[in-house]
């Protein structure tokens, strides 16, 4: 996508696959499957092996570059390491906590993609079915066609419908400046998102690239809601966050609020004014539906993708699905499956999960392949950093000793005289 303002990428940040360096440019590469270059146990074990001290380091180091605050949490063969750094409320000058719940944005996408391949394997649907299928003439106009479009499309962004969120008018009512201040508590409906989508012809022919689409979502859980008959909070309620006991995973709906703890969040809404944060913490849940809604912790996403990879969710077929991925050419270090992102570290660690955000948020949550390593962290402010994107991510993997001070001179005695 080509984004015209500062304000704006930073809000296309919020949606992008892992870090916010990934939303600054459009992603069209073939949509080819890309080997899986599998789990280094080495160098987990020698992340594991060096703590978290460079974890610490590397929160630290964002908050001393502008970001108000973060929470953390890793889990690893030794067991929950806990971090929050800077601050939880500008206003008061309260902490950062290290169980705040907060919005997780894209990481929602896991969540529904976890859904729909249960479901496939209840025979409720075919990852293979069209959009045409399950939603009769929901997906038309302007060049776009539901019936050459799958489940599985949706899932691995293939199917080349327009992202609503990089629709200008959209942005300018509803992610940016005043338009956000007048339009955040709206109760936006799926099919608003899905109208502004149609509104521009496809991006290609559907299966021909990737390009990320949090329309693909949206649609993803209308086909839940049709094919199981209930509603898309309820599936994810009761397939996931019970089984899980995911007892601080909330679907919000149509509430503003995030439950307790939590911090506030921030945003720079207004390019014209860089210096300006307002606090965006209340916002209509509905606006992010199913693209981008869940409230979590960082404990509960640990739990959520130590289940994934470890089959508790899944079956060997469908988590195999799941982690057949496209390649996204301007980053090799990346590849995208079902709902879900391999990533590789700087020191060769394979990782499975999803970043994402909202206004305000910006979060990862990633795992080891074989579940036993997760880490997951939330920046309470939405905009970008002169510091790495996955620099906390590569300092829990690919940790480095902190440098050891150079020890004073020790003095020369003058001769005596």
């Amino acid at each position: 996508m080509t984004l015209r303002t500062t304000a704006t990428a930073a809000r296309v940040a919020l949606v992008g696959l892992a870090a916010a360096a990934m939303a600054a440019t459009a992603l069209t590469v073939p949509a080819q499957a890309a080997p899986d270059p599998g789990p280094d146990p080495a160098a987990d074990r020698a992340a594991a092996r060096a703590g978290h001290a460079a974890t610490r380091r590397a929160m630290d180091a964002e908050v001393r570059a502008g970001i108000p605050g973060i929470t953390a949490q890793a889990r690893d063969t030794r067991g929950v390491w806990k971090a929050a750094s800077g601050v939880g409320d500008l206003a008061t000058g309260t902490p950062r906590g290290t169980d705040d719940r907060f919005r997780i944005g894209s990481i929602t996408k896991t969540f529904v993609a976890v859904v729909l391949l249960q479901m496939e394997t209840e025979g409720k649907l075919r990852l293979d079915d069209t959009v045409e299928h399950h939603l009769p003439g929901l997906v038309r106009g302007n060049g776009n066609d539901g019936g050459t479009i799958t489940v599985r499309r949706l899932l691995n962004h293939t199917s080349g419908l327009f992202d609503y969120l990089a629709d200008e008018e959209y942005l300018q009512t509803y992610m940016l400046g005043d338009g956000y201040l007048r339009h955040r508590y709206d109760t936006l409906p799926p099919a608003q998102h899905v109208q502004v989508a149609l509104s521009h012809p496809p991006l290609f022919s559907p299966g021909d690239r990737f390009s990320y689409s949090n329309t693909n979502y949206v649609l993803a859980a209308l086909i839940i809601e049709k094919a199981g008959g209930r509603s898309y909070e309820a599936e994810v309620r009761d397939r996931i966050i019970r089984p899980l006991g995911l007892k601080a995973t909330t679907n919000p709906g149509n509430s503003i609020h995030i439950p307790r703890p939590s911090s506030r969040a921030y945003s720079k809404l207004f390019a014209q004014a860089p210096d300006r944060i307002d606090d965006v913490t209340e916002m209509n849940g509905s606006q992010g539906r199913a693209d981008g809604d869940i409230i979590s912790t960082a404990g509960d996403l640990n739990r959520f993708y130590r289940a994934l990879m470890r089959g508790e969710l899944l079956a060997p077929r469908q988590l195999a699905a799941m982690k057949t991925t496209v390649e996204i050419r301007e980053r090799p270090d990346m590849a995208y499956g079902l709902g879900i992102t391999r990533m590789r570290t700087s020191c060769g660690t394979t990782l499975w999960g999803h970043g994402g955000g909202m206004v305000g948020s910006t979060s990862l949550a990633v795992t080891t392949e074989n579940g036993g390593h997760q880490l997951a962290y939330n920046r309470n402010g939405d905009w970008s950093l002169p510091t790495a994107p996955d620099a906390i991510m590569e300092a829990e993997y690919c940790p480095t000793p902190a440098p050891t001070p150079t020890p004073a001179p020790t003095p020369t005695p003058a001769p005596a005289s």
